[in-house]
């Protein structure tokens, strides 16, 4: 998983290239490179393992001019992190940067005899060399005969050394977006590198070749004919995409949910209740399916997993959630009565994409809950619902998570009024608790300083533990999550009644314990649980519902009042909250808290 960019115009390119490579670095930060085509018609190459600041460093030494170009910024997957393997990669008259994996590099290499001709480790070299196996002076004859060789994703920019001032692009799975920019045409791998640029832009359509020139973008399909782009507007604002004087994106991205949350619920509430139809999305689906089947990964996971818990408790739906990299290994039934909820940021998860086209296969209706337009995972579905979080840098997901569970109540919400379950006051009660949501949020964010000091308190262990029930113990693994992915200190989350079950055995006085109480139903059986871990010697930082009261404060470590909501919606307040303390621990201990090691964003590679 990669960044790839590309410019050509009457600007420089080298300066637009490396400041859009900074924005796309989340996608990979190993090892950065550029290509130019300089002044004179040849096509010069600056790369380097390390971040893109480094390749700022080594531009700087000696640069390369010209107005024609494409970077990368690197996420190995073959071959280790080397100047030699860090892309574009140049064989013969061709240069290419590549995202995805050539599956069948090996048996290309031994079909067209390049054992002694590359001079990398990386399947990207070898498509490369394919390419110009097969150019004679017809570029898309060329590329044509090239993609049908490959095996596996691939997204490809490309630079032909005797076609100055042009660059090709063609993709299978893995993302590339083009837009028209003032004073020429661009490329990227994500539309939030395009965004201070251009407005427009359009998602290259799988196996079609984008042949981008200074004046003009031109489609064409595999078969050579003229095709018409389907154009998308940039639907937030530029600002987005910037730090806006915070430090890190990551906090930034945090001080942001109150107002992506706004944006993402109250345009779909109308007269007082969760309303889909803006978005496209028939009453009958919601009406008609017997089962709801949550497919996602990672963070995306555990806000279907918060989904589950609203909708059998409320729509008594029966709901699955399911790891979409496992989805098509453990033969889940789904079928024509299933409703296939697909959750992604970035819209471009190989395995979620992948489980919805098996979903599709299986006669199941598919819903997307994604953040970007135009997403493959959007394109690939039924229905889509976009969540309006704007542009996520910081690699530990934040806002995207609770726009994502914003959606997932506007869902829980309005399938609940349509079959019946609410009727139009209890619905309308429900959507005004959402929209709530908001200014019970930006209350937590306003005492970040009093998280801080709290996450002082963990910022030297080596095991912390998260405990919770029912709802609590959903956010809890959400929560254990950022912790462990951006400080690097080992956190699990459990359910607080398997504590018996084999975990309390690693409770020590050396084991902080993190506890989210919130639900009414089971707050004394929560306060049982945390006495067995303070018996142990635990001390134990307290996340709590303020209206719940608390007697003798001073036997915790540490204690967080969280504003009061219905019970149902407490995951927003203390989801915040425990983003807050994972992202102080990992600024006070030094890291960098948007870049944490081994992790990028947008996982393309299944």
């Amino acid at each position: 998983m990669c960044g790839i960019i590309g410019y050509t115009g009457v600007e420089e390119a080298q300066k637009i290239m490396l400041d859009a490579l900074e924005i796309l670095e989340y996608r990979g930060y190993d090892s950065a490179g550029i290509a130019v085509c300089g002044r004179d018609g040849s096509i010069r190459i600056r790369k380097c393992a390390g971040r893109v600041k480094d390749l700022r460093l080594l531009c700087e030494k000696s640069g390369i001019f010209g107005t024609c170009g494409i970077g990368h910024t690197r996420w190995a997957t073959h071959g280790g992190v080397s100047d030699a393997n860090a892309h574009p990669h140049k064989f013969g008259k061709v240069t290419v940067a590549h995202n995805g994996i050539v599956e069948n590099y090996r048996d290309l290499v031994q079909r067209y005899h390049l054992e002694e001709k590359l001079q990398s480790q990386t399947d990207s070299e070898v498509a490369a060399a394919v390419l110009d196996h097969f150019y004679n002076t017809d570029p898309l004859a060329a590329i044509r005969k090239t993609v049908l060789k490959l095996k596996g994703t691939f997204a490809l920019s490309i630079m032909f050394d005797d076609i100055p001032g042009t660059i090709f692009a063609v993709r299978n799975v893995s993302p590339i977006v083009i837009a028209r920019a003032q004073g020429g045409s661009m490329l990227a791998s994500d539309v939030t590198a395009l965004g201070q640029y251009s407005r427009e832009y359009f998602v290259l359509p799988e196996f079609y070749v984008a042949e981008l020139k200074e004046t003009a973008v031109e489609l064409y399909d595999m078969a050579g004919e003229a095709a018409e782009p389907e154009w998308l507007t940039v639907n937030w604002d530029v600002d987005r995409g910037s730090k806006g004087g915070y430090p890190f994106y990551m906090e930034k991205e945090i001080m942001e949910q109150p107002q992506v949350i706004r944006e993402t619920v109250m345009p779909r509430i109308q007269g007082g209740i969760p309303d889909l139809g803006g978005d496209g999305i028939p009453d009958s689906l919601l009406m008609d399916c017997k089962r709801i089947c949550v497919v996602a990964c990672g963070t995306a996971m555990h806000a279907g997993l918060v989904g589950k818990a609203l909708m059998q408790s409320l729509v008594r739906i029966h709901m699955d959630v399911e790891l979409a990299s496992e989805f098509m290994y453990t033969d889940v039934i789904v079928d024509e009565d299933t409703l296939v909820i697909a959750i992604s940021q970035s819209g471009e998860t190989i395995d979620t994409l992948e489980a919805v086209k098996h979903a599709k296969k299986s006669g199941a209706k598919t819903l997307a809950i994604v953040n970007v337009r135009g997403a493959s995972v959007a394109r690939a579905s039924d229905y889509v619902i976009y969540t309006n979080a704007g542009p996520e840098i910081a690699v530990a997901s934040t806002k995207a998570y609770t726009t994502q569970l914003a959606v997932l109540y506007l869902l829980t919400g309005r399938m609940a009024y349509v079959r019946g379950s609410f009727g139009a006051e209890e619905a309308k009660a429900f959507a005004g608790e959402l929209m709530r949501v908001p200014e019970v949020m930006q209350r937590v964010l306003d005492r970040k300083e009093e998280i801080h000091y709290i996450a002082r308190s963990i910022l030297n262990a080596q095991n912390v533990f998260m405990m919770g029930r029912g709802l609590d113990h959903a956010i809890l693994l959400e929560g254990s999550l950022k912790l462990k992915e951006i400080s690097y200190i080992h956190s699990e989350a459990y359910a607080s009644g398997e504590l018996k079950h084999g975990t309390i055995a690693l409770i020590t006085e050396d084991t902080p314990v993190v506890a989210v109480v919130t639900q009414g139903k089971v707050k004394s059986k929560e306060f049982s649980n945390i006495k067995e871990v303070q018996s142990r010697g635990a001390g134990v930082i307290l996340f709590i519902k303020e209206t719940f009261g608390l007697e003798k404060e001073a036997s915790w470590e540490s204690v967080f009042m969280l504003p009061a909501m219905e019970d149902g919606f407490m995951v927003m307040p203390a989801s915040a909250a425990l983003q807050l303390l994972a992202y102080y621990v990992s600024l006070d201990k030094g890291l960098d808290v948007d870049k944490p090691r081994n992790l990028a964003k947008v996982v393309t590679v299944e």
